[in-house]
């Protein structure tokens, strides 16, 4: 016989039953919505890059109605902002990744700085350094023919591209300029052979791949000694940051200053060292004196200790990223416009190696592909260089950027070719193992924690995370082998490929 409560049970089962179906149901739809969403955003970044190069191909097209062969100008217009745009994504986060891991300002307003002074620098002073990069490493009088220069500029544009871009999936900053120069030589080398190249200018980058980041981490490591011993620990950090943050930044910019005088004045108006120096030496003067108040007035009521300096060093951080971003969109916008000034001058009949003036439209066309690159794709560099190698505040920060510029003035001055890109990196992996060594080693830091100790019980406790802190390592080492192996391959994989990609373009054109 079956009770009262037997049967309410059995009768309550089916519409439990239905409601844990109905409840699972649900769950799927809702995943099926997560995972959708989830694609969408996904696939977002790719249809704008998608949406960006149909822009390209209508505004070149329009750029260059009358031109006898129009379908190759607008399809080298379309692969010079393809290699824009992996520009933008790996090597603009040079710039700015170093600020945006210390916090000194967010990544979208990093991402937009770093955006406008990319065009700006692109459009204002990129003329002058887009003087078809091919002049300078390949003997173009060894071509057979016009044709031949313009699809091996064609593939190498191609060949750099992909490269950069498998490297920017990988999570490997590399040096843009190298990713070029290696589809230029290796597409020189398909259409005439070895001699084509001029094997000098390869013999500086291979320099270049030791020299810059060694010389961006001294330089970093130098500027980081020097705010740890006469300000971080020191008894009382806002006046010792009264007194030396304004020659910081009076340093930044003179070093900027003689930096930009360097690498961005047109020929032959270009000086030499000891004037580049010497006018970087005056706006240095005139920075300094400029801060003195300017700090001083920012430092008033901050208490003392590190959050404060942070705070007094978010303003010349933001000036380095803009300068950077503004040098970087002068100078390797010509990693993408060159190959394309020179095909375009080819078409239009001109000369082999000859230098022409470069059309703003092609100037736009790289300086936006930059920007398009560095908001699509740029995120992810930013994070790995700012957070992921080494843990970096507003002085770390401000250490890296002023290498980049220091490490140009003083390698101008011995006649040694660098890479940017490779200068941040190296002064990114200074920045962290030397403080790994000042842990381990620096009688100063613990003297001046053991006086900041206000009894024995703290004191113990220092002591003991003190002894932690010094078994840490504070700089990921797996970072440390996928960068110098992507470096090291960066110039004969896009060499191998360009070579590859020239020889199917030859005989499929000519």
């Amino acid at each position: 016989m079956i009770t009262p409560q037997n049967s309410t049970n059995r009768g309550n089962a089916p519409r439990s039953g239905r409601k844990q179906t109905l409840d699972k149901d649900l769950e799927k739809i809702t995943s099926v919505e997560y995972a959708s969403r989830n694609v969408s955003r996904r696939l977002a970044a790719p249809g704008a890059a998608f949406l960006f190069l149909v822009a390209v191909t209508i505004f070149s097209a329009v750029s260059l109605i009358g031109q006898p062969t129009l379908v190759v100008a607008v399809a080298a217009s379309v692969l010079a902002a393809y290699m824009a745009m992996n520009i933008g994504a790996n090597d603009v986060t040079n710039n700015i990744g170093a600020a945006v891991g210390a916090k000194a300002f967010s990544l979208g307003l990093g991402l937009a700085i770093a955006a406008v002074c990319e065009v700006a620098g692109a459009l204002i002073a990129g003329s002058p350094v887009v003087d078809t990069i091919a002049n300078g490493i390949l003997n173009v009088e060894m071509m057979a023919s016009t044709a031949h220069f313009i699809w091996a500029m064609m593939a190498a544009l191609l060949a750099a591209a992909i490269w950069i871009n498998v490297a920017t999936w990988i999570g490997a900053p590399i040096s843009t300029t190298h990713a070029i120069v290696g589809g230029v030589s290796g597409a020189g080398i398909a259409a005439a052979g070895f001699g084509a190249v001029n094997w000098g200018v390869i013999a500086g980058i291979t320099v270049s791949w030791i020299v810059s980041p060694l010389m961006g981490a001294c330089v970093a490591i130098a500027m980081l000694a020097f705010i740890k011993r006469f300000i971080i620990y020191t008894p009382d950090k806002i006046v010792a940051a009264r007194r030396w943050v304004p020659v910081l930044i009076g340093l930044m910019f003179g070093a900027f200053s003689a930096y930009l005088s360097i690498k961005l004045v047109p020929e032959p108006f270009v000086p030499d060292l000891p004037r580049a120096m010497l006018f970087g030496l005056l706006v240095a003067i005139a920075g300094w004196l400029i801060s003195i108040p300017l700090v001083r007035r920012q430092s008033e009521g901050l208490e003392n200790r590190n959050q404060s300096l942070r705070h007094l060093f978010r303003i010349p951080l933001i000036f380095s990223a803009a300068l950077l971003s503004f040098a970087h969109g002068a100078n390797d916008v010509a990693n993408a416009v060159g190959p394309l000034a020179a095909i375009i001058e080819s078409l239009n009949g001109a000369k082999l190696g000859s230098n022409q003036v470069v059309p703003a439209w092609e100037l736009l066309i790289g300086g936006l592909g930059i920007s398009f690159g560095l908001l699509l794709f740029g995120p992810k560099l930013i994070n790995l260089v700012g957070k992921q190698i080494t843990k970096l505040n507003p002085m770390r920060a401000y250490c890296v950027a002023l290498s980049a510029a220091v490490t140009v003035i003083i390698a101008s001055g011995i006649g040694t070719p660098v890479s940017s890109t490779h200068i941040a990196i190296g002064a990114v992996f200074g920045v962290g193992l030397y403080r790994e060594w000042y842990i381990r080693h620096s009688r100063q830091r613990q003297d001046y924690l053991r006086m900041r100790a206000e009894d024995q019980q703290i004191g113990e406790i220092h002591e003991a995370n003190s002894a932690e802190t010094r078994r840490r390592y504070l700089v990921r080492r797996s970072h440390l082998l996928t960068i110098v192996a992507a470096w090291t391959v960066t110039v004969p994989v896009s060499a191998a490929l360009a070579g590859i990609l020239a020889s199917i373009m030859f005989r499929l054109f000519i």
